[in-house]
C-alpha cells in the first residue's frame, strides 16, 4: 500500500467524472447534430426505433455529459450510461467483435460508469454542493 496516495483518493472521483463526460460529450455532439443520420444507424443496428432510440442516446451523452462536468445527477447519470455501455457491448459481441478493437472501450466505461454511480460525484461537484475536503 502506498499510504501518501490515500488523500488524494477523492480528486480522483473528480478526475473519473470529468473524463467520463468528456467521452460522451464527444461521442455525443455529432449524434446531435445529425439526428437523421443517427436514427438511420441505430435502425441499421435493429434499435428500432432509430430516431426514439437514437435521440434518446445523443440527448443523454451532450446532456448527460454537461451535467456531470457539472456534478449534478452523477449517481443517476452513472446508472443510465452503465446501462448504455451494456448494451453496446452485448450489440458488439452478438455481432462477433472481440474484446481487441472492439468492445474493450465499452466495457470500461460501463465499470467507470458504475464507480460513478457507486460513489458519486466527489469534490466540486454540485450534488456535493462543491466541497473541497
Amino acid at each position: 500500500m502506498i499510504n501518501i496516495l490515500y488523500p488524494f483518493g477523492e480528486w480522483m472521483h473528480l478526475v473519473l467524472r470529468l473524463m467520463v463526460a468528456l467521452i460522451f460529450l464527444a461521442h455525443g455532439l455529432p449524434k446531435l447534430r445529425d439526428l437523421k443520420t443517427n436514427a438511420g444507424n441505430f435502425n441499421a443496428m435493429g434499435l428500432r426505433p432509430g430516431g426514439l432510440w437514437g435521440a434518446y442516446i445523443a440527448f443523454l451523452e451532450v446532456v448527460g455529459g454537461a451535467l456531470l462536468i457539472l456534478g449534478a445527477g452523477v449517481q443517476v447519470l452513472g446508472l443510465l450510461f452503465a446501462g448504455e455501455m451494456f448494451v453496446a457491448a452485448l450489440w458488439k459481441m452478438k455481432n462477433g467483435q472481440k474484446l481487441i478493437n472492439g468492445y474493450e472501450l465499452d466495457i470500461l466505461l460501463f465499470a467507470a460508469c458504475l464507480a460513478l454511480a457507486t460513489w458519486g460525484g466527489g469534490l466540486l461537484a454540485f450534488d456535493n454542493g462543491f466541497k473541497i475536503f
